[in-house]
């Protein structure tokens, strides 16, 4: 080897004999590191994907009543003006609709979450003295995007019964939820909070009879005030008597039904007027924003939602056993059932990436043992990867890295044992040339040194290998964002395998060595071995004939497959199959919660015809805290599937399946649909606020003007090759009933609006007055006309409207005032609205987006049979070319590609980086820019295998078949870095220049065929494994091997050519 490494070989040299002499505590530290990561491994959060959410802040208000222009008037648009200008803020994004404003602001990647919580909890201070009356902006809960990771239902058996006798209905139901499964489901360690959907509040409704209050001179605020003021338990302080203290209350709390019907109103002619005189008092369900459906039937659903930062297995697990618990607690006949459970998913990643790096792990030892010809020698070398894994999971646990697809989708334990591959190939090697020359077994002593010299010889080499790769993969830690998210646990856990495996071959290795290959070790080569040199030879002395024929096909392969790389097309992650399906289902805007229900059971009855399916359930609307805000004309629908064994036809392809339920749906009159997976709808909608791979914004201020723009983008959005599911979203067509006061009319009898709007509110929307205690429990009462006036605008123009305040100031016109008693006299106390104001039916927007701070509407797509970059590009070319935009109103292109193309930004300056990086660790080995720039040559050879590899299969690039790359290159290095070190050692012993070549290829014929063959091989089963989560693996596993093949034809093949083309002069 070179000179100059003469220090730093003493110290490898002097840790490898070491090694050698204390052996047995080598393996005794080697014990150890197998229990610490056996207990790490107890200790690893496991989870399916990496949680890629950015730091956001959610803020709700909930505004009963309010339509979508009140509530951005009012609340949203104070809101986000105390809002802006937070620091760290990255952006601001808003959704007004009816009765609910949302604002969330997304924070710079690095905020503490609770930072950020308390920057915009300081700031709402401001915004409420800004807003409404009785409006409360609340923090939605602490969690992630993906924090919803339990599902349950609550549901009755039809024949269960209460205690007197009648059936469990939706209230009964939701009673159960909030106030027996809800408080136990809280505690659990990790849970943030339990969203609940579905079933009715319970309420107890007052309900007037307008004709009699117009008959007694009442009106419903007078109801409500009078219930208000008799609903209450009053302290009065404590008296002392005989030395005791006597603390005196006077309770006047109502305790059922009947105690409130019995609250005096006022005394008429002597008589009291009772509550139950005017109104009927009785149970009631809410106005309620969303409810739930399972297998075509409603029910109540719970869902859990983790805590920023935990465990989503344990969680899920946790809350899995405590739902367990619950179900104890419930009446019979009442069952709570989990409908989605996050952990299945994460159970079969797990198994899919334990089965890889199984299956890898094998195959590896097979071909060891193939190529060795001696079982222990495999053993020991095969004994590295447990060793390195259990080293990495040791790391990734005090790391905080989560086990999940990504960070173990790149372990390929070729790569880790490559290093120990060399040491063991060497040392069989010299031992059978030593025994050979002895005659003799060798003795302890003899054995010892033979292997610290045999290990000395190529541990340099090795290292330098197993560091290049390590060196490869650090430019994924400059990935920033959702990119960043992704990729760095990948390489977090790849350096760490790698650096174990350098730690063991300096220790573990020679000392295994030194221990266990005792005995006659055979000379001779294995047939195997002998039949691929004997194949080998011919070949490289035609290569060394026509080097200049070798080294331009060599080039004009490189040029090809540059070419190539450019034709095949990009996208930004596969999609992971999660075994189950998300369905949105959209209707007009305007439809009834109850209409909505009745079509979604529908649905559900049909999709549960298809054999595969074994359940399905959906979100209507919104659920009671609002993190996800949809209109009752929206369902999420979730299409849970039996396990493929399952199936009917096992093989069948999800994109057949998905097509199938699509046909099957698409027969419903009425819906619109929108298909993905539970995690990815919600990814694509963290990532960019959309649920699809490509959304065109369009910024502007007029809604009409947005709309009639955001139609003509939808239409040549259509037209693009490979667009699906192309919508443009629903903002208008909300169906409104105005009631508009007339304000001559009013000052006719000396009113306001104020009061016409009070009594309406009251009237259609009910006021809560108090509140019914049982124990814990609490329930509202409500005030509002009975259901069957409620819903009839003729007799909303009977509503009386009190004249109460124009009577008591003494300006109230002659007609009403009539006489001093104007009660005793007949004379009205009250007038109908119709006399006030007119009502009629129009339609207004369904809902305002806005970005910060400017309205904004949204076409999305999703994008199939074809990669999202170039779609992107023709899209935007085409928008540009036919949509004429207003003045004022500009367009802005996001969605998942906005991710891609930071990403191939970035990596466009650090992958050169890491090349220099890889050239200079090469000039440090070789101290000699020539061999340097030979092994170098790999690199662009062995990419030539990568792209084809990725043609053959038709898989479009993406960041993960990029990873595989950046490994390849240090593969291909790898290679030529054993060969020609050989060869240069060959030379330094004096040999003449094509002799060195021809032998340093011959003699390092195995270790490069076997570094390749194990580094391809640990890569097969992840090139054609149809697990969940295959999908994300497979690029990078493709590329690999693709890759190995060709750089080690052309390592055995071009290397030896170029190195003598070289170094021809100094022959």
């Amino acid at each position: 080897m070179n000179t100059d490494a003469t220090p730093r070989a003493g110290l490898l040299e002097r840790i490898v004999a070491a090694a050698i002499a204390h052996r047995w505590l080598m393996l005794l530290l080697t014990g150890a590191l197998v229990l610490i990561g056996a207990w790490s491994f107890t200790r690893l959060p496991i989870d399916a994907t990496p949680d890629i959410t950015n730091v956001q802040v959610q803020v709700n208000t909930a505004a009963p009543g309010y339509s979508p222009l009140e509530t951005e008037q009012r609340i949203t648009f104070p809101v986000e003006m105390v809002l802006a200008g937070l620091p760290k803020m990255d952006y601001m994004r808003s959704l007004s609709r009816y009765g609910l404003s949302q604002v969330t602001v997304v924070f710079e990647d690095g905020t503490d979450i609770y930072f950020a919580r308390q920057q915009v909890a300081e700031r709402l201070q401001q915004a409420r003295s800004q807003i409404p009356d009785g409006l409360d902006p609340q923090l939605g809960p602490i969690a992630t995007g993906l924090g919803e990771i339990f599902m349950y239902t609550i549901d009755a058996d039809p024949e269960a019964r209460k205690p007197d006798g009648t059936p469990y209905t939706a209230t009964d139901l939701r009673t159960l939820q909030d106030w027996v499964i809800r408080p136990q489901l809280r505690n659990v360690p990790g849970v943030t909070e339990v969203n609940t959907i579905g079933g009715f509040q319970r309420q107890v409704h007052i309900t007037p009879d307008p004709a009699k209050l117009r008959a007694l001179g009442f009106t419903l605020e007078d109801v409500a005030a009078a219930v208000e003021a008799n609903n209450q338990n009053v302290g009065a302080g404590y008296i002392e008597r005989n030395g005791q203290q006597f603390l005196v209350r006077i309770p006047g709390q109502v305790a059922d039904l009947e105690q409130i019907g019995n609250i005096v109103l006022d005394r008429r002619e002597g008589v009291p007027i009772h509550v139950h005189d005017v109104a009927n008092v009785a149970e009631g369900p809410e106005l309620r924003s969303g409810a739930a459906t399972q297998n075509g039937h409603e029910v109540v659903m719970g869902t859990v939602v983790m805590l920023i930062g935990a465990n989503s297995r344990d969680v899920s697990q946790a809350a899995a056993a405590r739902l367990e618990q619950a179900q104890r607690s419930l009446p019979e006949g009442v069952t709570v059932t989990a409908s989605y459970d996050r952990t299945a998913l994460v159970e079969r990643t797990v198994e899919t990436v334990a089965r890889n790096l199984l299956e890898g792990a094998l195959l590896v030892i097979v071909v060891l043992f193939l190529l060795l010809g001696n079982f222990r020698a495999a053993l020991i070398t095969a004994a590295v990867i447990p060793l390195a894994m259990l080293f990495t999971l040791t790391g990734m646990a005090r790391g905080g890295v989560s086990a999940n697809l990504m960070s173990l989708g790149a372990l390929d334990f070729g790569l880790i044992v490559d290093g120990a591959v060399i040491i063991i190939e060497n040392c069989l090697r010299r031992f059978g040339e030593r025994t050979h020359a002895l005659g003799r077994a060798m003795t302890h002593a003899e054995r010892f040194a033979e292997t610290a010299a045999a290990t000395a010889e190529v541990i340099r080499p090795s290292l330098f290998g197993l560091g290049i790769i390590t060196a490869v993969y650090l430019p994924i830690f400059a990935l920033t964002g959702v990119e960043g998210k992704m990729f760095h646990p990948m390489a977090i856990t790849v350096v760490l395998a790698l650096s174990g495996a350098m730690l063991l071959c300096l220790t573990f290795v020679p000392a295994a060595i030194a221990l266990f290959l005792g005995g006659r070790v055979q000379e001779k080569e294995n047939r195997l071995m002998a039949w691929l040199r004997r194949r080998y030879q011919p070949l490289l002395d035609l290569a060394m004939r026509r080097g200049s024929w070798m080294v331009a096909g060599a080039l004009a392969l490189v040029i090809g497959c540059g070419l190539l790389a450019t034709r095949l097309g990009s996208e930004f992650v596969p999609n992971l199959d999660e075994g189950d399906v998300a369905m949105q289902a959209m209707r007009i805007p305007g439809t009834s919660l109850t209409q909505s229900l009745q079509m979604q059971r529908q649905i559900e009855l049909r999709l549960l015809q298809f054999p595969e399916v074994t359940k399905v359930f959906s979100r209507v609307g919104t659920a009671e805290v609002a993190s996800d805000p949809m209109p009752p004309s929206v369902a999420d629908t979730f299409i849970m599937m039996k396990p493929r064994s399952q199936w009917p036809d096992p093989r069948k392809p999800r994109a057949d399946l998905v097509a199938e339920l699509e046909r099957a749906v698409e027969e419903m009159p009425g819906n619109n649909y929108e298909f993905t997976q539970p995690i990815q709808m919600r990814m694509n909608e963290l990532i960019s606020g959309v649920r699809a791979d490509v959304a065109v914004m369009l910024y502007g201020d007029d809604l009409d003007t947005l709309t009639e723009v955001g139609r003509r983008i939808e239409k040549v959005a259509a037209g693009v090759a490979g667009a699906a599911d192309v919508r443009l979203e629903q903002t208008s067509g909300l169906p409104l009933l105005t009631v508009t006061p007339d304000r001559q009319k009013l000052a006719g009898y000396g009113l306001n609006p104020g009061q016409v709007q009070s009594t309406v509110a009251t009237a259609v929307g009910g006021q809560v007055a108090g509140q019914l205690f049982e124990g814990d429990r609490r329930f509202n009462i409500v005030v509002r006309l009975p259901e069957e006036l409620r819903q009839d605008p003729a007799a909303l123009a009977d509503l009386p409207v009190s004249l109460e305040t124009a009577l008591a100031s003494g300006n109230a016109d002659e007609l009403s005032r009539g006489g001093a008693a104007g009660v005793f006299t007949g004379n009205p106390r009250t007038v109908p609205l119709r006399e006030l104001a007119s009502i009629e039916a129009s339609e207004g927007p369904n809902q305002i987006n806005r970005y910060n701070g400017k309205r904004r509407i949204v076409v999305t797509a999703n994008v199939r049979d074809r990669d999202l970059g170039s779609f992107v590009s023709e899209l935007q070319q085409a928008i540009n070319s036919r949509v004429q935009l207003p003045a004022g109103y500009w367009i802005d292109y996001g969605g998942s590609f906005e991710q891609m193309i930071s990403a191939s930004q970035r990596l466009a300056v650090v992958v050169p980086v890491t090349l220099t990086l890889i050239f200079a660790m090469l000039f440090w080995a070789f101290g000699s820019g020539k061999d340097a720039a030979i092994v170098f040559s790999g690199v662009p050879l062995a990419l030539t295998g990568g792209v084809l590899a990725l043609a053959l299969r038709g898989i479009p690039l993406s960041i993960s078949a990029g990873v595989g790359f950046i490994a390849l290159s240090g593969v291909a290095v790898l290679n030529g870095l054993v060969m020609i070190s050989f060869v240069r050692s060959l030379r330094e012993q004096g040999r003449p220049l094509l002799e060195a070549v021809r032998e340093g290829a011959l003699g390092r014929l195995r270790p490069v065929l076997m570094t390749a063959l194990v580094a391809s091989l640990g890569f097969v089963p992840m090139a054609f494994n149809v697990g969940a989560g295959s999908e994300v693996q497979r690029p990078l596993a493709t590329v690999v091997i693709g890759g190995i093949v060709s750089s080690t034809l052309l390592t055995l093949l071009v290397l030896p050519v170029l190195y003598r083309w070289l170094h021809r002069r100094e022959s």
